[in-house]
């Protein structure tokens, strides 16, 4: 009898065990606010700094965050474009800056060739260089200055500064950025490659703060806002 009841036993140990087994919570994140929606709500004080990107081809937008990233070997020193608090913004990038409860400051606001805004009441405020959250910090302290007394600021980019594409594709010029592009995403937006391009490898060029710096770079490479894409032509 005990032979008998022992793989019982074993097999009703094994189904009590099994049921213990609870699958994870899993987190679901929120949807960011939208900045004008939170305008004349009650802010916190301080600035604050989001990066949130509207207005640059949304559909075209929405096709590259769903698609999947070729892993390609980036080169030595050039990383993939991160679009959060550390980005830093130049000229050509267009922000949307809130001042909560002003409307006439709240506006969409141009970095111009100087790498400057110009908002009113405190004039010209440096960016280039910047993040969101220190143009935000920088706008507080000037606003803070003899005109708001206790300024809340959010800064977010609306469009990144545009890219460019030269060389043997299809239509050359300058293109709206949009997040999570690729050499070879933009390339398509240029119509495609000419039938004498180079297809494997362009050249990239790259303007930050310590200057212009160029690399040859395989199609899966990340694209930054700003940067110069250089399609070659074939030798055969």
């Amino acid at each position: 009898m005990r032979a008998y009841f022992l793989p019982v036993i074993a097999i009703l140990s094994t189904v009590l065990l099994s049921g213990c087994i609870t699958a994870s919570p899993v987190a679901v994140g929120q949807p960011q606010s939208d900045l004008d929606a939170m305008a004349y709500g009650t802010p916190s004080t301080g600035p604050v700094a989001a990066t949130g990107q509207g207005g640059a081809i949304p559909a075209l937008r929405n096709s590259f965050a769903a698609a999947p990233r070729g892993a390609a070997v980036m080169p030595v020193g050039y990383a993939p474009a991160r679009h959060d608090s550390a980005y830093h913004l130049d000229a050509g990038d267009k922000l949307r800056v809130v001042v909560y409860g002003q409307e006439g400051l709240t506006n969409t606001y141009a970095i111009d060739a100087s790498g400057s805004i110009t908002m009113p009441l405190i004039g010209s405020v440096p960016a280039r260089g910047r993040t969101t959250a220190g143009l935000a910090a920088e706008i507080t302290a000037k606003l803070r200055n003899g005109y708001i007394r206790e300024p809340s600021v959010a800064v977010e980019i609306e469009a990144y500064r545009p890219f460019f594409i030269l060389g043997e594709v299809q239509a050359p010029g300058q293109y709206p950025y949009v997040p999570n592009m690729t050499v070879e995403s933009a390339i398509a937006i240029a119509g495609g490659f000419s039938p004498r391009a180079r297809r494997d490898i362009v050249t990239l060029t790259h303007t930050d703060a310590a200057g212009a710096a160029r690399y040859e770079v395989p199609l899966g490479t990340s694209l930054k806002p700003g940067d110069t894409i250089q399609v070659g032509e074939r030798w055969f």
